[in-house]
């Protein structure tokens, strides 16, 4: 049996979720099953995921947390309650890759959450390991040693200022 490939895109550019939303469109051409589970964006203006639901079945988006706003600009209060409901999303990542549900699982800003302490490294290392043949794309600001070594590709995103002369 094969074991599906891992591809880490990091880094404090613009640009990340572009981009794993890129390689979830390249699998959709090759008849792949897409699922996305996005972390720490708050459950944001549905209109803007319209274009994504016109392709479902093959692409699904999954948010679940609640709160209209990043994690960031939470309450202490309302940061533990949206805990649970990342823990939520968390548990169905396992349930996916367990069960072989898709074929290309993107754990957008999933690297976030280990920056959060909401799950630790060993938790996540353990998920990616019960991967099977799932092809797994993480995105984040910042990458653990642990995870760059399960790494079959990274890809780092940087932001250059650019000047212009006047």
């Amino acid at each position: 049996m094969d074991t599906g490939k891992i591809e880490i895109i990091y880094g404090e550019g613009s640009g990340k979720t572009a981009m794993a939303l890129g390689r979830g469109i390249q699998a959709l051409t090759r008849r792949k099953k897409v699922i996305i589970i996005q972390f720490l964006k708050g459950s944001q203006k549905q209109d803007k995921m319209e274009v994504l639901r016109r392709l479902e079945p093959e692409l699904n988006v999954f948010r679940f947390e609640k709160a209209g706003c990043n994690f960031d600009e939470l309450s202490e209060q309302e940061k533990q309650e949206e805990c649970a409901n990342i823990r939520n999303g968390v548990n169905y990542a396992r349930k996916v890759l367990t069960t072989g549900e898709c074929d290309l699982l993107i754990l957008d800003e999933v690297l976030g959450i280990l920056d959060q302490e909401i799950v630790l490294e060993p938790e996540l290392l353990q998920i990616l390991e019960s991967r099977g043949e799932v092809d797994v794309i993480l995105t984040g600001r910042v990458l653990p040693e642990s995870l760059s070594v399960m790494a079959d590709r990274i890809d780092r995103i940087t932001r250059i200022a650019a000047g212009r002369e006047q």
